[in-house]
């Protein structure tokens, strides 16, 4: 089922076919450099355990270009725990996560990426109404920081020690794009 189609751009809900894709992408050293780490290659098992858990509620998705699967896209709801951490308790507003990744390498640096963040950042503000999306990007990861920026997403707050990658904790930008304005 195909969510969001943004020209040669489009977004389908993940489905079991695609589960060898996601194990190519994630035991790719260039990957996970940026995407949980290289340390944690990722066989069939880990990406079923990973990515088709039934008890989650990130909708996720396969990111198309023309009719070739180039990454990954999910997004969900932040929880009450992530509220308290990101400094958005006590509010009713509607936020959002969303984590993607390019998985195919030649397609690096030729403004899929950004698109991919502007295409599900309209999808979420427009038709899940979302009041802000928030992403937890690591603070080293400058290529990252840059194309969420470009895409009007604004570094709010550091979360010092926040996400484990490659052997110690990193510390992460809560970056957000609200949409209230």
């Amino acid at each position: 089922m195909i969510r969001i189609r943004e020209g040669e751009l489009s977004v389908r809900s993940l489905t079991e076919e695609d589960a060898p894709l996601l194990a190519a992408w994630l035991s790719d050293p260039r990957v996970l450099e940026f995407y949980e780490g290289r340390d944690r290659p990722h066989d069939l098992a880990q990406v079923y355990a990973h990515f088709y858990r039934k008890d989650s509620d990130s909708v996720r998705n396969i990111v198309m270009y023309g009719d070739r699967p180039v990454g990954y896209v999910q997004y969900y709801e932040i929880d009450e725990e992530e509220r308290e951490l990101y400094g958005y308790a006590g509010t009713r507003e509607r936020i959002f996560g969303m984590d993607q990744f390019i998985g195919e390498t030649d397609c690096w640096n030729r403004g899929i990426g950004t698109r991919l963040v502007q295409a599900v950042a309209k999808y979420l503000l427009s038709e899940l109404q979302a009041d802000r999306i928030v992403m937890d990007p690591q603070a080293w990861n400058a290529r990252a920081l840059h194309v969420y920026e470009k895409c009007g997403f604004v570094k709010k707050k550091l979360l010092p020690r926040h996400e484990w990658h490659e052997g110690a904790y990193r510390d992460c930008w809560l970056i957000e794009l609200d949409g209230r304005t």
